[in-house]
């Protein structure tokens, strides 16, 4: 069975051209949603994936219906192939249920893996470099040594409430403890 996903990115555009190509390919239930990609939430994206069943095809008009990113339309994708479901997009001719259609899939999903290399790669060039240069990454220490201090006395004084010291010292609970133990000693050399 072709099972059918259609999405439209405003209420002002149509689907009727996608709901007509996706009959005239011969889908019995076609799922529509008016949602831009950029939303993770995609409740009849979902419906459509978990209708299909084993031998079954997904067909989307283009690809872009389908994924917000390479990444996440090989996620899909592979999702589906798991569950023994094919993919079909129109536009592009991508149809896995032939073995040109995978050849041309698994391509796209190692363009994407060599990206996230490069990606990584490029990234971590950069850190090395910052550090060449003297400096540290990440966030700057939200206890400088003289709030470990005034919150350690404090913790040493048993009479003073932990929510007295995290209000002294401007930070939260969770982040005391992170730096100091429950009787004041420091956790770390920071």
């Amino acid at each position: 069975m072709n099972v059918g996903y259609v999405r439209v990115s405003k209420c002002e555009q149509n689907p009727d051209l996608q709901r007509r190509e996706l009959e005239a390919a011969g889908c019995e239930r076609i799922f529509e949603e008016r949602t831009s990609s950029r939303k993770a939430d995609r409740p009849q994206l979902k419906a459509a994936i978990d209708y299909c069943r084993e031998g079954d095809a997904l067909v989307v008009w283009k690809l872009d219906r389908f994924g917000r990113s390479l990444k996440e339309l090989i996620e899909l994708v592979n999702g589906l192939n798991e569950r023994a479901v094919d993919f079909v997009s129109l536009r592009e001719s991508l149809d896995t249920t032939t073995p040109g259609g995978k050849l041309v899939f698994h391509v796209f999903g190692s363009v994407a893996e060599f990206e996230r290399d490069i990606i990584r790669e490029r990234t971590m060039a950069g850190l090395e470099a910052a550090r060449a240069r003297g400096r540290k990454g990440g966030r700057k220490p939200v206890m400088d040594q003289k709030k470990m201090s005034l919150a350690s006395k404090l913790m040493k004084d048993r009479e003073v409430p932990i929510p007295e010291v995290c209000k002294a010292v401007g930070v939260s609970r969770a982040t005391l403890y992170r730096y100091l133990k429950p009787d004041g000693t420091p956790r770390l050399a920071r």
